[in-house]
């Protein structure tokens, strides 16, 4: 084999990217980064070109329990760090492990191509400023994150007010002197409805299902720091987690939130204590579904109206992997389906890192996915027994790693797994890939 073909192509220089590159260059395998941003971060950067990010935004999850494990954040960094923080994080996190030598920055992948069977290559298309270029590798890896693709439902008759999606929101000041309705309340909906709440004239919520709610601090502490020294049966730990937020957070269908039609843990959680503050002091409407627009008025499935100056959708992302096939991705219903979310049943030369979800999972779950990947490609050049095995049980039936949890028939649940479940299969093979390195 050629090589220059020896190489590996890793897109993405996010969070995942980046885990990824540190694990290749540690074990000592070629590869070739490519990044459209001018540097690292991901999403993280708010001035990045597909950035979804908006300038109030924080981390949901506490930095002790995100943080990779072997780079601690700063003493200093607040508790929940804001998106300012965490770009500053990874840039740091690029230049200790030297990571940005191994990337081609503002290089936009346009296309991955097999050059034969599995196991003959890829050619990678990319385009820079200095036009269109083209380089075979021997495989593919790919972390261009789950969180850039918008999902723009269609919705009845025509708003004649600024309607926009989440990631086209950057700054309060949009808001000012509007009467605002933000579609969809995860965890972004509620953190820019209380946005909106302190620059518009007016802000209501639309919901289509319930949620539960959790609050950022317990007895004083980040409340996704507290749990983990007794593991709990999933049915004890719903009663005991849900005691904890009927005590913290109250009820709230009392200030016309929805009930989840869904058991704890079935969904993501919305990590937003202020949301229910605001509803409480009458600052924020929960309004039902969307049923048309006409004008600016807007009419909801109870009949009841409203009129406003701008709706913001919050309606989430879809998986978007616009550079390859999805055929190629082994992709089923509303995800690709693939062993532990990463590895291709039949292919040896493609992974797809970054694609999981989970509670309280963190970037420390993402670097043991990488991990994993870049052990079984070290071992599988080599020809270890464990990578043998491990390719052998990727090929079998599998189902994902949910740990029997039943989530909510969503596209964006659709590669959610369960942390405990997910992370135990994962560091097994690990082990066993680590015990069997030559």
């Amino acid at each position: 084999m050629d090589t220059a073909r020896e190489r590996l192509a890793l897109i993405g220089a996010g969070p995942m990217g980046l885990a990824t590159a540190k694990l290749l260059v540690e074990h000592g395998i070629d590869f070739q980064g490519f990044e459209l941003n001018s540097g690292v971060g991901g999403l993280w950067d708010i001035d990045g070109p597909r950035s979804t990010m908006y300038d109030s935004a924080h981390l949901i999850s506490s930095k002790t329990m995100t943080e990779f494990t072997d780079y601690p954040m700063r003493e200093e960094v607040a508790e929940y760090p804001s998106h300012h923080e965490m770009k500053r994080y990874f840039h740091e996190f690029a230049e200790k492990y030297d990571l940005h030598q191994h990337y081609r920055f503002q290089a936009e992948v346009l296309s991955c191509t097999p050059l034969g069977d599995p196991g003959d290559g890829w050619r990678v298309v990319w385009r820079d400023a200095d036009g269109e270029h083209a380089e075979d590798f021997t495989g593919l890896l790919i972390a261009n994150g789950t969180l850039s693709t918008p999902n723009m439902p269609e919705f009845k008759g025509r708003f004649s007010g600024e309607l926009i999606h989440s990631s086209q929101y950057r700054y309060a000041s949009q808001f000012d002197g509007k009467r605002v309705l933000i579609i969809g309340a995860g965890n972004s909906g509620c953190d820019i409805a209380v946005d909106a709440i302190h620059h518009g004239t007016s802000c209501d919520l639309s919901m289509r299902r319930g949620y539960y709610f959790v609050p950022k601090y317990v007895f004083g502490k980040p409340a996704d720091t507290m749990g983990g020294a007794i593991k709990l049966p999933m049915a004890i730990k719903r009663v005991v987690d849900g005691l904890i937020l009927k005590w913290f957070v109250g009820n709230p269908q009392k200030y016309g939130f929805p009930k989840p039609d869904y058991k704890l843990y079935e969904s993501h959680p919305i990590v937003n204590s202020l949301v229910l503050y605001h509803a409480g002091h009458g600052d924020l409407t929960i309004r039902p579904d969307v049923d048309r627009f006409d004008g600016k008025t807007v009419h909801f499935k109870d009949g009841s109206s409203a009129e406003y100056d701008m709706i913001v959708a919050a309606t989430g992302y879809k998986l978007d992997y616009p550079f390859i096939d999805n055929a190629l991705l082994n992709w089923q219903s509303d995800a690709p389906h693939l062993y532990l979310n990463c590895m291709h049943p039949a292919r040896d030369d493609l992974f797809v890192l970054g694609m999981v979800e989970a509670s309280g999972l963190g970037w420390q779950g993402r670097h043991e996915q990488a991990e994993m990947v870049v052990r079984y490609i070290k071992g599988l050049r080599a020809g270890s027994n464990a990578a043998r095995a491990l390719q052998k049980t990727k090929a079998q039936h599998f189902e994902r790693a949910t740990g029997g949890m039943n989530y909510i028939d969503l596209p964006r649940m659709a590669y959610y797994v369960d942390k405990t479940t997910y992370r135990n299969a994962v560091t097994q093979w690990i082990g066993k890939l680590a015990g069997d390195a030559p």
